[in-house]
């Protein structure tokens, strides 16, 4: 029986999924691949395999994860099977250097950013936005994870010669330019099947490690998912959203074939648009969806089913 096969490392992010294609009838399975072994002169089953690694699986204490999936993906590519989210979405995934690199590429506007791998090198990195703001961000994270704030080098300083700081599981540390908002929120924008399907407002006025699953709210204090701020949701469905924007991304989405994912910006002051992030392991809020009536992961179950029965007529 051909079926649907989930590759991910964490439950709590991925039941939500299957609750949906059991709701459908969709035969799946699922490999979790925090650890395992694979045999190069295997054949894999066939199906439609759909990746939802995450760029943050090391904070779960699965530090080799995405370095095993990356081994797993090319060895279904290599056998010409249906990939959602393959080698290049997690190319993507766990880089934020090659995303800005990718949508500068494609003609997307990006902050400035530096990237630096030592102390020092962070230092002098943010030596070229003195009299600005700036942040330092993990080139490798999720959830805004590693995202602090500085409004001078001193400051910097502190942080990365004192007790605090936290090193990057990659090394890498990106020092990029503070995008002042004339609103303390940012805009996710949702794409299935390549396809926009809502874009989201998420209110940033308490903190930057921002993360839309349900998980959080249970385990995560730093990822304040169902909060209210000023009695208004952290996250809201913008009813209507239309820009220019969700073209441009389409196109990225499909030139670097990856059909699931979330897109970020934030606009300045003048209303300009600047893109700081790409997650193909994407979650939905279920507050948000449930008071706009729109669920993202019904839509992702009914777009597997449509590749699965696509697949299976071939």
């Amino acid at each position: 029986m051909t079926k649907i096969y989930v590759l991910h490392e964490n439950a709590e992010w991925t039941v939500h999924l299957t609750r949906r294609l059991e709701e459908l009838d969709v035969p799946y399975d699922e490999w979790h691949l925090a650890e395992g072994h694979l045999d190069l002169d295997g054949t894999p089953p066939e199906g439609i395999f759909y990746s939802r690694m995450s760029a943050s699986s090391h904070t779960r204490d699965h530090r080799y994860a995405a370095e095993y999936t990356s081994a797993v993906l090319a060895w279904l590519e290599r056998h010409g099977r249906v990939v959602v989210n393959g080698s290049r979405a997690l190319q993507l995934e766990v880089s934020k250097a090659l995303q800005y690199l990718s949508l500068q590429t494609a003609g997307i506007r990006t902050p400035k950013t530096v990237v630096a791998v030592g102390k020092a090198q962070i230092l002098e990195a943010a030596n070229g936005f003195r009299g600005n703001s700036f942040i330092t961000k993990h080139n490798r994270a999720g959830k805004g994870l590693g995202v602090q704030l500085f409004h001078d080098v001193d400051a910097l300083a502190a942080y990365v010669n004192g007790p605090d700081f936290e090193e990057p599981v990659d090394g890498i540390t990106l020092v990029q330019e503070y995008i002042q908002s004339p609103e303390s929120y940012i805009t996710r924008c949702e794409f299935i099947g390549g396809k926009f399907l809502y874009a989201v407002r998420v209110d940033t006025s308490e903190g930057f490690e921002l993360c839309p699953a349900d998980a959080c709210q249970i385990g995560d204090l730093f990822c304040p998912v169902g909060e209210q701020v000023d009695n208004k949701p952290k996250f809201q469905i913008i009813d209507g959203f239309a820009d220019p924007i969700i073209e441009q991304y389409e196109r990225f989405l499909q030139q670097n074939e990856i059909r699931v994912a979330g897109i970020e910006f934030i606009r300045d002051a003048h209303g300009g648009i600047y893109t700081y992030d790409i997650n193909t392991n994407t979650n939905y809020n279920s507050d948000a969806e449930a008071a706009a009536g729109i669920f993202g992961m019904k839509v992702l179950a009914e777009y597997l089913l449509t590749q699965l029965n696509v697949y299976a007529s071939v």
